[in-house]
This record gives structure tokens, C-alpha cells and sequence, in this order.
């Protein structure tokens, strides 16, 4: 795991590119101890590891199905849809093991960002692995790599120097092929060690989702309570013509039994 040293920075954006609505802003001072992250997702061989040793089944095996990105499904397809988002698709069978459905398989992919994972089976294979889920303000200050009020972990420039430096999507959205997950250690790391905090996958946090803020906090949780977890990072499918959430500073959530074929997680620990 990689050593976060902890101390004050500053949370939150104000790009002018930003969604206000998702509680972004205000920019807020944040103090945090130091802690341990990993600087990288959790792959299909670790979870591989963690099944073969408890048994675990996750929400979505136990459930029967989970949402595919429509562009990979090819079978199993459901009539199940997330409302706005029609290139989602309900799919029989899709789980981390199968995670385009029926016929798909992890085998070329052990250091691929595990999927279909929801909030409750990260919090599982935290606890095995003796560490749990980042907060959000662990998570923020750690994609930050040490740069202060940056758009992205590397800088303001997205593609600098003409260099791809995250998993985002490439083209007309959602028309054009799509890559996929790609793996873990992937791309250069930020100023920290931590690889791909932008896109990818969407990186499930400890926090409840809320959006009122403090001028300043300490070592902050998040509300009390909620409906839903705090997601950071964006993913492979991320695209500024309609979810550019790839910035450090943007987030959004998802209900803690979700599981989709574009989130995953890190693990964090106390040190």
C-alpha cells in the first residue's frame, strides 16, 4: 500500500465545467491523518483469491443478473434499463466472472479492475483483507498525488503534450467501440503511486452521499446516513459530451447493492 501523509489540502473544484448539482464546490479546507491506500484497484486475481478462500458469493451472482454496457451484451439481455441511460442493459448472468453476460469470461483479464462488485461485496473483501473502504476525503486527497486545486491527477491539461493519460472514452459517445476495462497499472501513476483515479472504473468510497459542506473538516465521514455511496473517478465510459466526472474533484454515487460492468474499488487501512 502506498503511505498518504496526511495533513490539510484543499477538497472540491470550482471548474467552470463542474456540476454545482453534484456538490463539487464549494473549495474547502480538509485535514486528514495519515493512512495507507493501495495504488491500485483490486483485480480480478485478488477477488479471485478472496472467493476461492471464504466462499463469498456477491449481490450480483445471488441476484442473477447485472447492468452491461448495451455495446457488450450478447446474451441474456434483459428488458431491465436505467432510465436516461439507454446504453445500459440488464443481462442474465453478467458478474465479475462474466462480465459481459453468458460466453464471457475474466481469463485474459486477472489484472483487470474487478466488476460487478457492489458496495457491500468491497466492504467484504476489505474486512478480509484486514483494511476497508477509503473515505472520500482519503480518496480525494490521494488521486490529488500531492497537486493542489488540479483538474485531473496530473495536471489541468487533459491530454498533455497530445499523451492519453486515462481510460475515457475515445470518439462519438456511445456510437463508437468501446475498449472496455483496461489494466490496473495502467498509464503513468500520479504523484503519490496511484494509478488510474481517473477513469477505468468508478471507485466505490465509505461515505454516504451528501452535498453540504463545511468550510473546514476534520478526518470528515460523510452524513450520518443515506441511500446511497459516494462513487469517484469516472470510468471507461466517461466522455465530456455528457459525464465529464474523469476530474479529480468530481463525484457521484450509486446505491450500496448496484453493481454495473464499470465500478470497482481500492482499499484503504489506518496506519
Amino acid at each position: 500500500m502506498v503511505r498518504i501523509p496526511g495533513g490539510t489540502f484543499l477538497m472540491g473544484g470550482d471548474d467552470p465545467d463542474g456540476r454545482p448539482e453534484d456538490g463539487e464546490g464549494p473549495v474547502r479546507e480538509v485535514r486528514l491523518d495519515p493512512f495507507l491506500i493501495d495504488p491500485a484497484c483490486v483485480t480480478n486475481a485478488q477477488f479471485a483469491t478472496f472467493v476461492k478462500e471464504t466462499g463469498y458469493v456477491t449481490e450480483a451472482e445471488r441476484i442473477g443478473w447485472s447492468f452491461v454496457f448495451r455495446q457488450f451484451a450478447t446474451a441474456g439481455v434483459m428488458e431491465a434499463t436505467v432510465p436516461g441511460a439507454p446504453w445500459w442493459a440488464g443481462v442474465e448472468g453478467a458478474a465479475w466472472r462474466t462480465p459481459e453476460g453468458p460466453g464471457s469470461s475474466i481469463g485474459h483479464r486477472q489484472n483487470h479492475p474487478v466488476v460487478h462488485v457492489s458496495w457491500n461485496d468491497a466492504g467484504a473483501y476489505a474486512a478480509w483483507a484486514g483494511k476497508r473502504l477509503p473515505t472520500e476525503a482519503e480518496w480525494e486527497m490521494a488521486a490529488r498525488g500531492g497537486l493542489e486545486r488540479k483538474r485531473y491527477p496530473w495536471g489541468d491539461e487533459l491530454t498533455p503534450n497530445g499523451r492519453q493519460r486515462c481510460n475515457i472514452w475515445q470518439g462519438r459517445f456511445p456510437t463508437a467501440p468501446s475498449k472496455g476495462t483496461m489494466p490496473v497499472k495502467s498509464f503513468q501513476p500520479n504523484g503519490y503511486g496511484l494509478y488510474n483515479v481517473s477513469g477505468n472504473v468508478w471507485e466505490w468510497t465509505a461515505d454516504w452521499w451528501g452535498t453540504a459542506w463545511e468550510p473546514y473538516a476534520d478526518n470528515p465521514t460523510g452524513p450520518a446516513e443515506g441511500g446511497a455511496k459516494v462513487i469517484r473517478g469516472g470510468s471507461y465510459l466517461c466522455h465530456d459530451s455528457y459525464c465529464n466526472r474523469y476530474r479529480v474533484a468530481a463525484r457521484t454515487s450509486n446505491t450500496p447493492d448496484s453493481a454495473t460492468g464499470h465500478t470497482g474499488f481500492r482499499c484503504a487501512a489506518i496506519l
